[in-house]
């Protein structure tokens, strides 16, 4: 037992270390970009499957009510949330098309799409992907295992270099907890105080 705990968090500290030293800057520019469409009055939506809906609910969560300082909501919306929504276009339509017809129904230019796949192939969110490119939507991809076919969309590919999707998932909250931080200190932070 000790040994698979030792080798688990020495796996994934590396695997976070080696994501981090490879995507340092675009990490930045997702950082600035999302920060970039909130001050133009847009909003970030955020989707995936599995465990990546629910890391894409948390963070949508971060945003709007708070992440570390106080400050104001931020429009954050994960399209995993309404199960009416999803499994009515999944029966009437695909389960493929269960984010791309939100995109197309809330989302509208200038605003970002964040996809979260640990393969990068889940069909629905290439779908999203495509359909945010047609609205003039900026995509950041957050992959792993090479970053399948979203490295060829995604305007921003945060790609975890790891076939195991665990600690894939562990690197992408941790890059997800740190695009909050910087969103934050770019919005609010470098004003030189907290706002309320």
């Amino acid at each position: 037992m000790k040994d698979i705990i030792t080798k688990s968090y020495k796996d994934s500290i590396q695997t976070k270390e080696a994501f981090f030293k490879q995507n340092l800057q675009l990490i930045i520019h997702s950082a600035e970009i999302i920060a970039d469409a909130f001050k133009a009055g847009s909003k970030l939506l955020i989707c995936g499957n599995g465990g990546s809906a629910a890391d894409s609910q948390h963070l949508a969560a971060e945003f709007v009510n708070r992440f570390v300082i106080e400050r104001p909501p931020l429009p954050a919306v994960a399209l995993s949330t309404d199960a009416s929504i999803i499994t009515s276009i999944g029966n009437d339509y695909s389960f493929e098309q269960i984010f791309s017809k939100q995109i197309k129904a809330i989302g509208k230019e200038g605003d970002v799409l964040l996809v979260i796949s640990t393969s990068g192939d889940s069909k629905n969110i290439i779908m999203a992907a495509k359909a945010a490119r047609d609205m003039g939507i900026k995509t950041i991809g957050l992959t792993g295992k090479g970053g399948g076919k979203m490295a060829k969309i995604a305007d921003i590919l945060l790609n975890v270099d790891s076939n195991v999707t665990a600690r894939v998932q562990e690197a992408h909250i941790t890059a997800g907890h740190i695009i909050c931080e910087l969103v934050d200190n770019i919005l609010f932070q470098a004003m030189g105080k907290d706002v309320e």
